[in-house]
């Protein structure tokens, strides 16, 4: 991957990471429904998680998947869950292995977070 010599070239290899991982559609939409009080923020998510930390190369995307859900769960943020159960799913994830990382977060993170985590994700899973 060539140097990130600005700021703009690291949003922009960002932008790309972003759009790959979560997909285009959604993420069109949220720059769709940009608001002044937070475009700074979404640049700077944009620039330094998805342009720095989605593009090192020694974890793959499905590892990084799997470590971002699990995170989620110990700090109960069940919007960002959503979202990476949601493309997790879409791109290279199976409902086994995201079965078998809430079964962990069951013991490392608390059965009640867990257990929220199952309600959250089966939304998602055909039955």
């Amino acid at each position: 991957m060539p140097a990130i010599k600005t700021e703009k070239q690291r949003y922009d290899r960002g932008l790309k990471r972003r759009k790959a991982v979560l997909g285009v559609k959604y993420v069109e939409a949220r720059l769709k429904n940009r608001h002044p009080f937070t475009d700074e923020f979404q640049e700077l998510i944009t620039r330094y998680a998805w342009g720095e930390m989605w593009t090192r190369p020694r974890f793959d995307d499905r590892t990084r998947r799997l470590l971002v859900l699990a995170m989620m769960v110990a700090l109960k943020s069940w919007e960002e869950f959503d979202l990476h159960v949601r493309a997790g799913l879409e791109h290279e994830l199976s409902p086994a292995e995201l079965k078998e990382v809430l079964m962990l977060a069951a013991i490392y993170c608390g059965v009640p977070a867990a257990n929220t985590a199952f309600g959250h994700a089966k939304k998602f899973i055909a039955p």
